[in-house]
């Protein structure tokens, strides 16, 4: 399985007023909308063991960089892209432009006794 999932928009619209894109219909617990600016880093390689992530680059470009039990990847997606990393999957984001995306849980990462779904080790 690969460590990076390329995944698609359920669909885009677009007339003379511009574009819908519906990115899914269910599925998500937690979504966040972040905006980056060119040259930081977020993610400092953690991985979650509870969610997986599915992210949509509204605009910009980011190098993510992915590894798993010695396997690794790397891709720079840019807007329009959307991908999914699963559990356990260390990864990181690299920005190389101003980014704004938004990122999609399939469950909550704080968890209600105030612990993350968060790992580095």
């Amino acid at each position: 399985m690969a460590l990076i999932e390329i995944v698609k928009p359920d669909f885009t619209f677009t007339d003379d007023r511009g574009t819908l894109t519906q990115l899914v219909h269910g599925g998500y617990s937690q979504v966040n909308a972040v905006y980056t600016r060119a040259g930081a880093v977020r993610g400092r390689f953690h991985y979650h063991k509870e969610n997986s992530e599915t992210f949509f680059i509204i605009a910009g470009r980011v190098l993510v960089r992915a590894e798993r039990d010695g396997e690794k990847e790397e891709y720079t997606f840019s807007t329009g892209d959307m991908f999914t990393v699963n559990p356990f999957v260390r990864h990181d984001f690299k920005y190389l432009e101003d980014t704004y995306l938004v990122g999609m849980y399939s469950g909550c990462v704080e968890k209600p006794d105030g612990t993350k779904d968060i790992y580095e080790d």
